[in-house]
């Protein structure tokens, strides 16, 4: 219960955007629409009984001036919970104080039909593009595609080892409770992956293990071109289904093995340091938000990374967040998440924040590289995030690659480890045995690994240099006719 000292302590500090006073309830009008601003602002107090200098004068308040308060709070809609409070001023007056909270995840509220904003200390109607947005944020909110319980997914059906991956990252990060336990399903309850003990389409798409029919917004795609169109040839075409934390780690693993590396000598270093024409970190991290941020309510959602001569395109399904332009990117922006609970999970490991500064570090990274920052665009419902940079294969690596595809037939009987191999291998001019190994996504035993390079230099398509370590690796004629 408030007390006279303390309203006259907040009505000293005057109108702003979270008080307002009214010297009686013969402004109840008034008072009803400013409750409605507070409501879908930052929340606020109405005093009833002071004058706008500031004064307590209180009023009588008697049954019929609370049953008049109580009618003008049921024309809020929908129903708040609008806290009614009384203080003594003296002589049998009192302050009513009205406290709205701030009610963001239910707004729009509306007054007698009319939705209400705060702007400093005047209260006016809402325009009807914001309001909009409000309904739509709060049909997001409850009925969101990721927080909906997945379609014929068990928790067998998840991929357990990068649940524990997660949680063993958190408690890393000091983002979850080191005493989590390490049953999957105490886990997932604590991302807010499961609802009643129902698995999320969020958690599908975070540790799913089996997308088709039902998920295909799991796919991503990878494709090197030649030239600077996307007619030209295909150097190198894959699309898989996989859940996000793999995603990530594929793009990232098939970008360096793309991308050529470029001898760079550091001012006052005598070593040598290779890099890629686009830093690493900036990648990544345009990766991660493609991955992180598409829309997956569409099902034909996807995230795809396209390797051209002179640029490199990084594509989600799913336009900008609503008042976010491209522009906005690269400057200080507010953060909407449109997958708030895969971005949670994300941030928990410690890849991600969520200040909406990743675009910033992105172009900070480029600008101390040397690179060119990124361009950021919206088509047809897709953003892309395109990177200038000369990413020509080196000497030797074109024609590897061509005579990959011209022996296409004889890869029929080669398994998918083997291929790899042969992926790797024409990228690169020669490989020494470990450098094969830490290019390749899912590296076998280092004895699996040099049985596969010694059956695939049998049937002509490598070919070995030296021997023991020393040796080196290059992709061969293949298969004679």
């Amino acid at each position: 219960m408030m007390d006279r000292a303390e309203i006259e302590i907040m009505a000293a500090k005057g109108e702003s955007e979270t008080l307002e006073l009214r010297r009686s309830t013969a402004e109840l009008r008034r008072v009803g629409g400013t409750l409605c601003a507070f409501l879908n602002g930052s929340g606020g107090h109405v005093l009833i009984g002071v004058t706008s200098a500031g004064k307590a004068v209180g009023q009588q308040v008697s049954d019929k001036t609370l049953r008049d308060i109580g009618t003008l709070l049921d024309r809020l809609e929908p129903r708040a919970a609008i806290q009614v409070e009384r203080a003594s001023v003296g002589d049998g007056l009192e302050v009513v104080a009205l406290h709205a909270p701030s009610s963001r995840e239910q707004a729009p509220f509306t007054f007698d039909g009319r939705a209400y904003r705060r702007a400093g200390s005047t209260t006016s109607v809402m325009p009807l593009e914001q309001y909009q947005r409000l309904l739509l944020d709060r049909a997001h909110s409850r009925h969101r595609w990721e927080n909906q319980p997945a379609f014929r997914v068990r928790l067998e059906d998840l991929d357990h080892e990068e649940i524990l991956r997660t949680r063993q990252a958190a408690i890393e990060h000091r983002r979850i409770s080191a005493g989590t336990s390490m049953d999957v399903r105490e886990i997932l309850d604590r991302l807010g992956l499961r609802v009643d003990g129902e698995i999320t389409q969020a958690a599908q798409m975070l540790y799913g293990t089996r997308f088709l029919p039902d998920y295909p917004q799991g796919l991503l795609k990878l494709g090197r071109f030649r030239g600077t169109s996307i007619t030209g040839d295909i150097l190198d075409n894959k699309q898989e289904y996989m859940h996000a934390f793999s995603m990530v780690r594929e793009a990232i693993a098939w970008l360096d093995r793309t991308l050529p590396l470029a001898a760079h000598f550091p001012k006052g270093s005598i070593f040598r340091e290779d890099r890629q024409p686009v830093p690493a970190e900036a990648l990544r991290e345009v990766i991660l938000n493609a991955v992180v941020h598409r829309d997956l309510a569409r099902a034909s959602s996807y995230v795809a990374i396209a390797v051209f001569d002179d640029r490199i395109e990084v594509r989600s399904t799913g336009g900008f967040p609503d008042g976010i332009s491209a522009e906005m990117l690269s400057s200080d922006h507010p953060s909407i998440l449109r997958n708030p609970l895969i971005a949670g999970a994300f941030h928990r490991t410690g890849v991600v924040e969520v200040w909406g500064r990743g675009t910033n570090r992105v172009i900070d990274a480029c600008r101390a590289q040397g690179a060119a920052p990124p361009e950021f665009s919206e088509q047809a419902g897709v953003v892309t995030v395109t990177f200038k940079a000369d990413v020509v294969p080196q000497t030797g690596v074109a024609e590897g690659w061509d005579r990959v595809r011209a022996k296409q037939p004889s890869l029929v009987g080669l398994s998918g480890r083997q291929r790899e191999i042969l992926d790797v291998l024409a990228q690169h001019p020669a490989m020494a045995f470990r450098e094969i190994r830490a290019a390749m996504v899912n590296p076998p035993s280092d004895r699996r690994l040099r049985e596969q390079l010694l059956l695939l230099k049998k049937l002509g398509w490598v070919t070995q240099s030296g021997h023991g370590r020393s040796s080196t690796w290059t992709l061969g004629e293949g298969p004679q006719e």
